[in-house]
């Protein structure tokens, strides 16, 4: 057998469980961020789910003008340990301080996806049941409102048809293609 066959698999769990978790802080500090309704189900969970490790950090680190810096040092904290453990499970040689530095395109490429994701979701969510109230998708319209309000301004809907998720996803791609490629470079990140 080759060494892939562990390899691969191993790479696999340490990405997704430490890339879900990154994406869990991150999801809290940007619900704190635009001030989305803290006792939804859905923020709940996700409150419950990074309680026992940032309330600890919470403690050490303060808020600064009204920014949950825990929240954001936890996350790149994560994603550093995750590319450091990806390398190690390669096999690759690898200043220990690289990890710290690669880890912010890799932050910043997440964030992108974090509003990717809900603009999709709850566009998807708005076709299929636009009438009944869910919790997920107060959650989403509070995450996404922020974008999608003044292109909605600007672009309203159209014979009933509200394009502004489309143009906000084609400006999210486009940015996040002008902004996480200098960053990797400007890093020297291997990813």
């Amino acid at each position: 057998m080759s060494d892939e066959y562990l390899t691969n698999p191993a790479i696999f769990l340490v990405q997704t469980l430490f890339g879900v978790y990154a994406a869990v802080v991150l999801i809290r500090f940007l619900l704190q961020l635009v001030r989305a309704d803290f006792y939804n189900p859905v923020s709940q969970l996700v409150v419950s789910v990074t309680a026992p490790v940032l309330n600890p950090l919470r403690r050490l680190i303060p808020r600064y003008a009204g920014i949950d810096l825990a929240s954001v040092l936890l996350a790149w904290a994560l994603k550093a340990l995750e590319l450091a453990l990806v390398l190690l499970i390669s096999g690759f040689s690898f200043n220990p301080l690289g990890p710290v530095a690669w880890a912010i395109p890799e932050l910043v490429r997440l964030l992108f996806n974090i509003f990717l994701v809900a603009i999709i979701v709850q566009a998807i969510m708005s076709w299929v049941a636009p009438a009944n109230y869910n919790p997920a998708m107060a959650v989403l319209h509070a995450l996404t409102s922020p974008l999608l309000r003044p292109l909605q301004r600007l672009l309203p809907p159209m014979s009933g048809i509200d394009f502004s998720p489309m143009v906000a996803m084609l400006g999210l791609i486009l940015l996040k293609m002008l902004l996480v490629p200098p960053l990797a470079v400007l890093t020297r990140s291997p990813f």
